[in-house]
């Protein structure tokens, strides 16, 4: 049976790389083309258990190149996508905000024309082959900006990005909305909570916490710690944006989150306490490497996703609790980093 091809961007990234395994194994109805620039975020080892699919095709290439992407939907004859690859490193965003600009939005940009390209005949029209062809894209809750210490975003939030990633994550999901409501492209939205879990990036807060305490590093915490933060598990994560992919209403937008909300300090002081256990120290606690240092600029106090239009329109509920999702993220990166 002649199997229909799904373009994923990004998929050697930390969530790409979770959701092609858990997609390729749920769909043998699918082809998955990765299209990856594998920048320092990306990694093939990411992958590996699925490099030799029969139904998995990987590409090297930049979301910005108008050509390659082009060459992509006629040879493969792209009938979706799922637009996950981006710049995500607030740091590095407010250190070196081109790459964000350039990656968010002018990727983003790119992959949306040739798909209304080569799907549609004109603006509201498809080509009767690709009819139920859509584009789904994976933003943010960090476009909404900054809560106070009561209330959710919704879907409805309006936006107030505060740093340069956010802003350009912003300005994709405003090119994804566009492109449905000027030209009648099918696409949806998904905005998600932070995510944690294996194979995250060692930049990241998370894996930064553990590769620190590990080494026996100061473990750093921005300001006083308290920045709360709604923790997602990545594979509820990947089986919310399949339910979005396949069922979610055409130019909708949907929030994914954990209902796990947790500040920083407590984020440092639960992982110290899951290597008390895995490698305790000779003489104290991993807690004694707190170290305080200084808050990034713009940095916002809270985050915390409502997930209700999900949960009663699509069926979807976050099924790993923080306690046990951490404990398994811990000890992935405990093992991986041979110590």
């Amino acid at each position: 049976m002649l199997k229909k091809t799904i373009l994923i961007t990004g998929g050697a990234g930390f969530i790409g790389s979770n959701f092609i395994p858990y997609f390729l194994k749920k769909y043998s109805k699918y082809r998955i083309v990765n299209l990856d620039k594998l920048t320092y975020a990306g990694n093939l080892n990411n992958i590996k258990e699925i490099k030799s699919h029969p139904n998995y095709v990987f590409v090297k290439g930049d979301i910005c190149d108008a050509k390659l992407i082009n060459k992509i939907f006629r040879k493969y004859d792209i009938q979706g996508v799922i637009h996950f690859a981006a710049e995500s490193h607030v740091d590095n965003s407010i250190s070196g905000p081109l790459p964000f600009i350039k990656t968010n939005i002018e990727g983003t940009f790119t992959l949306l024309e040739v798909a209304k390209t080569y799907w549609l005949e004109a603006s509201f029209k498809y080509k009767k082959k690709y009819k139920h062809c859509r584009f789904h894209h994976i933003s943010t809750d960090e476009v909404y900006g900054s809560l106070r210490r009561e209330g959710l975003f919704k879907e409805t939030t309006p936006y107030a990005p505060n740093s340069p990633y956010s802003a350009s994550k912003a300005s994709s999901d405003f090119l994804v909305r566009a492109y449905n409501h000027t030209y009648g492209l099918n696409v949806t939205t998904s905005n998600c909570s932070n995510n944690y879990g294996p194979k995250q990036h060692v930049e990241k807060l998370i894996p930064t916490i553990i590769r620190k305490a590990l080494n026996k590093e100061p473990i750093p915490v921005y300001g006083d710690g308290k920045n709360v933060r709604d923790w997602l598990y990545v594979l509820d994560h990947c089986k919310g944006i399949d339910l979005v992919f396949h069922k979610g209403k055409s130019g909708e937008t949907y929030n994914i989150g954990g209902r796990n909300e947790r500040n920083n300090l407590e984020i440092v002081s639960i992982i110290c306490k899951i290597l008390d256990r895995l490698k305790p120290l000779k003489d104290k606690s991993y807690k004694e490497l707190i170290s305080f240092v200084k808050d990034r600029p713009g940095h916002d106090r809270r985050y915390a996703i409502d997930a209700t239009k999900i949960e009663k329109e699509l069926g979807w509920k976050a099924q790993e609790m923080f306690d046990t999702g951490i404990i398994k993220t811990v000890e992935w990166f405990f093992n991986i980093l041979n110590v």
